[in-house]
């Protein structure tokens, strides 16, 4: 049986990652990449789709962290004869994917107990598995391999392979699995006397650049992390997270997969990145944007894959039941065929920050804009599926024609700048054209505040932009009344939803968490209309969600008391970065935005 999704943790390295259980179970692993099929996908069906249990044989109580300022994760054992510590990570990559797991005695003797189940293709796959000359297993099934080196005696349990062992203080056993092509010579195994070293130094690095954030330091720490941990190293790609169907409503069908990368997330992530002086990490997202969005303007994606492909046929895997029992189980992402008009404001938006955040200018700016530009003259006009990618009809959003507005406002910016009057007198016109409509048309004077669409008077979370983008100067009525009425409206036990899925038709059944990017949005929305103290109280309530480890869900259930949808979500650690940022600074990301 999986744990609840607060109960994982991560490891990965910045190429996959798999999620480990409070229990030291592996229950979710794709390799080679994130978006790769699972080998253990035990977290969305049953162990007979896979997993890696490494437990002590008896009862137990256990806790865990992460060393300090790194992606490794230690889990303790404490039993009745010893304790016994597990330590898992995944070193970058030398010519091999390996997870390695060592478990350590500490006192007295724990006797352990470790099963595996290797399931290729989401767990459907059962592999031809072979036993080596030094005493670990060999499994292939088509493109795969996967080879178990350790000194632990093994041996076949019906579809597993099992082994036991008893470590006494001081005592190591060491366990490394390792992918690879199965038409290639298997790589030799690393060492891990080096591996672990290697891997802590890197992480170290890493953590130590981040400079102080007031109280909130560590906090913000750990969610760079994540977020490295969520970067495809290669090419820079930053995916929304680990996973896909964990369900934003226990039983329902909204469920997505979450391993591909968002243009919604560009300009929040280099914000977060270069307010923090990841600059090298902030490059490296700004060139995987414009090598994927490179093309007809027409053609541009809200998602890509984390090499910037295009291709995300959604497909639902009929043998996964789904995350206790919420089906249906969908591999690729269908709302990349969606037209969503915000992410045009998106790219000219991180086009801007990265150049008032000191990166050089890139060479493909101008003929991004030059195309793009005269699209949106005409595009913007049209209804779309907006931000949550709603599988309902198309509608004028309001968060799309601002974003629309974005677009055109950052393009004068960059034209005054480049001393191209003319460009910029071009797109300010237009941008006031669609000012003028918003203001006129997505105002409902009934409610005294903006709404989710033209004629509607449903609210919407990202409404809170508003202010937070320069559309509206925060101390503006009509933002400060936005803003309260989206308070109203959305709160849920302290949280924010998206929108109300039962007041608006968005083509599925209603329901689902609360949305924890969006909490963060509220937090940077009240510190801005002048609520700093609403602002510290929310954001320290949304700091009581992260799991034992420091990691957020896409969603929070307040009435249930536990984290929903995919895992680590990067959306709700930028959230938590930035919003750190503009409670902690005196010029944080969300002023910089607006200004």
């Amino acid at each position: 049986m999986t744990a609840l999704i607060e109960d994982y943790a991560l490891i990965g390295d910045c190429e996959t990652a798999a999620l480990v259980s409070k229990s030291g179970s592996i229950d979710w692993l794709c390799f080679p990449r994130f978006d790769s099929p699972a080998c253990f996908a035990a977290l969305l069906g049953t162990g007979e789709n896979g997993f890696w249990s490494l437990a002590p044989a008896g009862q137990y109580g256990a806790t865990r962290r992460y060393r300090d300022d790194t992606l490794i994760l230690e889990t303790e054992f404490r039993t009745e004869t010893g304790t016994a510590v597990l330590t898992d990570f995944m070193p970058l990559r030398d010519g091999a994917s390996d997870l390695m797991r060592i478990v350590e005695g500490k006192s007295g003797s724990v006797a352990f107990a470790m099963e595996l189940n290797l399931r290729f293709d989401y767990g459907r796959t059962v592999p031809w598995v072979t036993r080596g000359e030094d005493g670990g297993i060999a499994a292939i099934a088509g493109p795969d391999r996967l080879v178990l080196n350790c000194a632990v005696p093994l041996q076949g349990r019906g579809p597993s392979t099992v082994g036991a062992f008893t470590v006494a203080a001081g005592e190591q056993q060491i366990f490394t699995l390792t992918w690879s092509p199965s038409h290639l010579p298997p790589p030799a195994p690393r060492q891990v006397e080096y591996a672990l070293p290697d891997t802590e130094e890197f992480w170290l690095s890493f953590a130590a650049k981040c400079p102080k954030v007031g109280r909130w330091t560590q906090q913000v720490k750990r969610s760079l992390i994540t977020l490295k941990a969520l970067t495809y190293m290669p090419t820079g790609g930053i995916v929304a997270a680990a996973t896909t169907s964990l369900p934003e409503k226990i039983g329902g069908p909204r469920n997505w997969d979450y391993r591909y990368c968002w243009l919604r997330d560009a300009t929040l992530t280099l914000l977060a990145l270069m307010k923090l002086g990841y600059y090298d990490e902030a490059t490296a997202w700004r060139r995987w944007l414009l090598r994927a969005v490179a093309g007809a303007p027409a053609q541009m994606q809200i998602m890509y894959g984390v090499a910037g492909e295009r291709n995300l046929l959604e497909w639902q895997v009929p043998w996964l039941k789904g995350y206790e029992g919420s089906a249906p189980v969908r591999i690729g992402n269908a709302a990349a065929e969606q037209v969503q008009l915000d992410v045009y404001g998106e790219v000219a938006d991180a086009m801007l920050q990265a150049r008032k955040g000191g990166l050089p200018p890139h060479p493909r700016e101008r003929e991004l804009a030059k195309a793009i530009l005269p699209f949106l003259e005409k595009a913007w006009l049209e209804p779309d599926e907006g931000i949550w990618e709603v599988r309902g009809r198309r509608q004028h959003f309001t968060y799309s024609k601002v974003m629309a507005w974005v677009a055109f406002d950052r393009a004068v910016q960059i034209a005054e700048a480049d001393g191209e009057a003319h460009a910029a007198a071009r797109w300010r016109a237009l941008a006031d054209r669609i000012h003028a409509e918003v203001c006129e048309k997505a105002f409902n004077a009934e409610l005294g505040c903006f709404t989710q669409a033209y004629g509607s008077k449903a609210m919407d979370a990202s409404l809170l932009h508003l202010g937070m983008v320069g559309f509206i100067a925060p101390d503006d009525p009509r933002y400060v009344a936005t803003v309260e009425m989206v308070e109203r409206k959305l709160l849920r036990d302290g949280l924010l939803l998206r929108y109300e899925t039962q007041e608006v038709d968005d083509g599925l059944p209603p329901g689902e968490g609360a949305f924890l990017a969006c909490s963060f949005w509220l937090v940077d929305a009240l510190n801005m209309i002048g609520r700093r103290d609403d602002a510290l109280k929310l954001f320290e309530r949304l700091l009581a969600i992260c799991n034992d480890v420091g990691l957020l869900a896409e969603e929070y259930d307040p009435a249930e008391g536990r984290m929903l949808g995919n895992f680590p979500q990067a959306f709700s650690h930028i959230g938590l970065i930035n919003s750190a940022l503009n409670l902690a600074r005196a010029e944080g990301p969300a002023d910089q935005r607006a200004a």
